[in-house]
């Protein structure tokens, strides 16, 4: 079994991993350290995990007790916090980490350490051989995914415009004015235009994928008046005079090995996906651009499903283990 630890426990993203490691049949939870909840029941937090676990919250002392004994650890931290981790905390040298921040996105070395960047349908051959993991964001999933395959034609050379929207658990646990029930129901915002904290993983990625600067991504992000899952709609002109039934072959030749990327050729909604590690993409051509929509759930694909999608590709099992989720049609 592999022994798993995982840092700052109380959060939607942790409570969202422990309950995929809890079931999954390779996977022993060794501790979990919240420095808020120290020996208080994690269903106490994570409801849904009421009858499904007797384990308790660590403080620092019993946490660092236990990390070499570790075979990997899940940072779930505040975005920032986890190369202070790392300096704080002793692990072993064999253990794994896979980070759910964004401390190792853009500067991927740290401490002798070289994180790979861990899209899981891009860099699975990266990911299988590496012992540090930087989960990408929510939005960056959503928009890479719908976006590599052109990259990987060369069909990107002009600016990309991205409108995405992400339900309210995007935004974390912790409560504000944007997340307040009377502010999201029946109600649409922006926030962040153009300066989105994802935007800079985005291009670094494509760019790095067309061996070239990629073309400007102007993205306006939106809050939607629902929980989770994003939505990602996506133009940018043609490049050439391929047709959509090529593009479309071309999409799912890039992603017929992934258990979880589906092309669609029918319209998608978002709640095909929601409570899944899927993500489902459909592309369309108008008037001269390329029109793809592309869907994920924010919690899961967006991130902790991610996450042990990269943790088995690590360990060498099937990318699919304990990752078979059942989804909401209604």
């Amino acid at each position: 079994m592999i022994k798993v630890a995982v840092a700052g426990g109380t959060g939607y993203t942790a409570g969202e991993l422990l309950r995929i490691l809890i079931n999954h049949p390779e996977v022993e939870i060794v501790s979990v350290l919240s420095t808020s909840s120290t020996d208080t029941d994690i269903s106490s937090v994570h409801r849904d995990l009421l009858g499904d676990t007797s384990l308790k919250f660590s403080g620092s002392e019993k946490f660092s007790a236990l990390l070499p004994k570790m075979d990997v650890i899940f940072l779930c931290l505040g975005h920032g916090l986890s190369k202070k981790f790392l300096d704080d905390y002793k692990l072993s040298n064999e253990c794994k980490i896979i980070d759910l921040g964004n401390d190792f996105r853009l500067e991927n070395h740290y401490d002798n350490k070289n994180f790979v960047y861990g899209l899981s349908e891009i860099f699975k051959k990266e990911i299988s051989s590496t012992s540090f993991i930087a989960n990408p964001g929510c939005f960056a999933t959503a928009i890479l995914l719908g976006l590599s395959p052109l990259a990987f034609k060369g069909a990107l050379k002009d600016e990309i415009h991205v409108h995405a929207i992400t339900g309210s658990t995007g935004a974390g646990k912790s409560p504000s004015e944007s997340t307040h029930f009377s502010y999201r129901s029946s109600n649409i915002s922006v926030y962040k235009p153009f300066t989105h904290q994802h935007l800079g993983e985005i291009e670094k990625t494509l760019s790095n994928l067309l061996n070239v600067k990629a073309p400007s991504v102007n993205f306006v992000p939106m809050r939607g008046d629902f929980a989770r899952g994003i939505f990602a709609s996506i133009y940018t002109k043609c490049s050439d005079d391929t047709t959509l039934e090529e593009v479309r072959e071309h999409y799912k030749r890039v992603y017929e090995n992934s258990p979880f990327v589906f092309i669609s050729d029918e319209s998608i909604s978002l709640k095909e996906v929601v409570n899944t590690n899927k993500a489902l993409i459909h592309i369309e051509k108008h008037n001269g651009y390329w029109h793809i929509t592309s869907v994920i759930d924010n919690l899961l694909k967006g991130a902790s499903g991610q996450a042990v999608q990269n943790m088995n590709l690590m360990f060498g099992l099937d990318e699919s283990c304990g990752l078979h989720l059942k989804g909401s049609a209604f």
